[in-house]
């Protein structure tokens, strides 16, 4: 008997030939999610893993259970504080699945087995006896002088959640402030997360954002890997704070109708056998695939089997953890085309065929499906985002169609686009037809995040783009009294290349904190190369809480282009509808969501009485104007002005003053 075709292959003709393909994907699948029900009758049930390994109290036993999966290991102990790290007074008993098991009796155990008390498990295998962190450990911290993690005994009294009623619309609008708790403060340290909640929590609602991207959550040894070589998966950082900490973030952000998601990284794992998981039971191969396609490339990390039962309980049971004891709203999966791709998406993929027949992971994308039926099954608010640079298709359907069932994709193009133009070409030779169609190269049903720089871009060995544009001259010439033709270029095309990022390029926006008012230089964290420093590893408010300084500029404007998109559904709305492209004078005319967007990026055009067709007759008023001396502009606009169209055959016209280097938004009174 035939099957009816997808819905993805009947909406995209394009993928016809793929059908087979996409076809055999959605079986695996659904093979795949059968296997799961049958064998633990739910995937939810299946993904409550963190609730039986690690260490967890048994109410009905009366004490605390740890369990392990270690199959290849000859024997474990569990050590630590309780027991006066005596190495083998305590084994684990193994079962025939591989999975070592001890119990801890409250009666005997209550006054040594303690909330905060350090432990660790002491692993014999064929790579000898080692000390190793419980890889479900909930709390690992850090020893000042060595370095060393060690996991540590959590059971706190119950995080007060009963007034968290916080429940964003499922059609949101996202305007996502990405961030890094750590570097998030001025001073010369590591942030935590009551700081970021008290003192910067605040400033992301009076720009207008509505979700915060929260970055290097999960336990990691090196600070400086930015969160993405994750040695303790169920563990907050410890460096910024308790568990509990981070669960009063979460509180106060919903408490600002503020959407909380997590930069989740189940792409590949730190190498460390110290911390980490890597050669836990002794073998190569126990949550990773053996030999070098176990090993990245690039990022000199351990990729994950996703075709293994236990690898897909523990990632599953991750993504519910985070959910259900930290009430985060989402999450952005790093390196989503790394895990889809043998080739981790390095390699080119030009034909339709080599999407699907040319080193597919398969299994990494049946865990990704899992992931999205899981995380939406669990709450249908549940946002996800998929870091992916192969455009693989069908990233953003629904898995019933023959999806992914991602929500949202990153439009990882924009970002590099405008680096490549800022580089390569002067201001006269910017192409702006080019411009039109990079910021429009997307399909319509994929939801994609876009965004003008994130922290990629403000990297050591790369710049901002404030930094590419003002550089040094940052450093002399920030005063507001102080004109400088280099700044002036520079604060009015960060305004014009945000503003026409945001009105033109997906369904959702996103921003790097503190590049909304141009924070200058690059980030580079504490390391053996800049002597241990943290001046470059911080946020430094006080430039843009300076009224002397010209950073307020850009802020003010952020703050207007986020109020202003927001308030008139731009980003949820259709394509945008072009009125004029005129190469001559550098201007790019559109209509999207009823609001006129006017970008006049020439050197020096500017042009009085510029006349162009608009969609509908009336009265327009001026609602945006980054020439606007508020926003560090020339103030060549007057405000009093009066826009009403002229009727010229079946068409209406607008006349304006179209100002060089300015972006001006128009909306029609009725």
């Amino acid at each position: 008997m035939s099957r009816r075709p997808l819905k993805l292959i009947k909406d995209d003709p394009w993928l016809e030939p793929s059908a087979h393909d996409i076809q055999d994907r959605h079986d695996r699948y659904l093979a795949k999610l059968a296997a799961i029900q049958n064998d633990f009758g739910s995937l939810s049930s299946f993904s409550d893993g963190y609730k039986y390994f690690g260490i967890n109290y048994d109410d009905e036993r009366k004490g605390w259970t740890y369990r392990e999966w270690a199959p290849e290991a000859k024997a474990l102990f569990m050590v630590g504080d309780f027991n006066n790290w005596e190495q083998f007074s305590h084994p684990l008993e193994k079962n025939k699945y591989g999975i070592w098991e001890i119990f801890l009796g409250q009666a005997t155990y209550k006054g040594s087995f303690l909330h905060g008390s350090e432990i660790k498990v002491l692993v014999d295998s064929q790579q000898g006896l080692n000390y190793r962190i419980p890889a479900y450990i909930t709390r690992a911290v850090q020893d000042e002088e060595t370095k060393n993690f060690t996991g540590q005994v959590w059971f706190p009294e119950a995080f007060d959640w009963s007034d968290d009623s916080f429940k964003p619309g499922i059609n949101r609008e996202l305007f996502i402030y990405e961030a890094h708790v750590g570097m998030a403060q001025e001073k010369e340290g590591v942030g935590t997360y009551r700081e970021f909640a008290d003192l910067i929590l605040p400033r992301i609602k009076a720009g207008g954002y509505n979700t915060i991207q929260l970055m290097a959550i999960q336990e990691h040894p090196y600070y400086g890997s930015f969160g993405y070589h994750v040695s303790s998966f169920f563990a907050p950082s410890s460096r910024f704070g308790t568990p509990e900490d981070l669960k009063y973030l979460v509180k106060k952000a919903h408490q600002m109708d503020i959407a909380v998601i997590l930069d989740i990284v189940h792409s590949h794992t730190v190498k460390n056998t110290v911390e980490g998981i890597n050669q836990f039971d002794g073998s190569d191969g126990q949550y990773f695939h053996t030999g070098s396609r176990g090993d990245h490339p690039e990022w000199d990390s351990k990729i994950f089997d996703y075709g293994k039962t236990e690898v897909l309980r523990f990632l599953l049971s991750n993504l519910k953890y985070w959910i259900e004891e930290f009430h985060f709203d989402g999450f952005r999966f790093d390196g989503v085309g790394s895990m889809m791709y043998y080739h981790h998406g390095l390699e080119t993929i030009d034909s339709r065929e080599k999407y699907f027949r040319q080193g597919v992971e398969w299994d990494a994308i049946t865990y990704l499906q899992l992931a999205n039926k899981l995380i939406h099954t669990l709450n249908l608010r549940t946002v996800s985002i998929a870091e992916d640079v192969t455009g693989m298709p069908g990233l953003t359907s629904p898995i019933a169609d023959g999806g992914l069932g991602f929500d949202y994709r990153l439009g990882m193009g924009v970002p590099d686009f405008w680096i490549k133009l800022l580089k390569e070409y002067s201001d006269e030779n910017w192409n702006i037809h080019e411009m039109w169609q990079v910021l429009n190269d997307r399909l319509p049903h994929v939801k994609t995040v876009t965004y003008a720089e994130s922290h990629d871009q403000a990297l050591v060995g790369d710049k901002t783009l404030a930094f590419r544009l003002m550089d040094k001259e940052m450093y002399w010439h920030m005063h507001r009294d102080d004109p400088d033709i280099i700044i002036e270029r520079g604060i009015a095309l960060h305004k014009m290349i945000r503003l026409f990022t945001i009105a033109l390029g997906g369904l959702a926006y996103m921003n790097f904190m503190g590049n909304e008012f141009g924070h200058p230089e690059w980030i580079d964290f504490p390391r053996e190369g800049n002597g241990w420093s943290y001046k470059h590893c911080r946020r430094q408010w006080s430039l843009v809480d300076n009224p002397d300084l010209k950073y307020q500029f850009l802020d003010a404007f952020d703050k207007e282009m986020i109020r202003v998109i927001r308030e008139n559904k731009i980003v949820t709305s259709l394509f945008g509808n072009q009125l004029n492209m005129d190469e001559g004078n550098k201007t790019i005319i559109f209509e999207r969501n009823h609001l006129v967007f006017v970008f006049n990026f020439h050197t020096q055009n500017s042009i009085p009485d510029y006349r162009f067709r608009v969609p509908a007759p009336g009265e327009y008023e001026l609602i945006l104007n980054s020439d606007d001396a508020r926003f560090g502009g020339h103030g060549r606009i007057d405000d009093s002005t009066k826009y009403f169209t002229q009727k010229e055959g079946a068409d209406h016209f607008l006349n304006i003053y179209n100002t060089n280097r300015t972006a001006q938004v128009f909306k029609r009174k009725i």
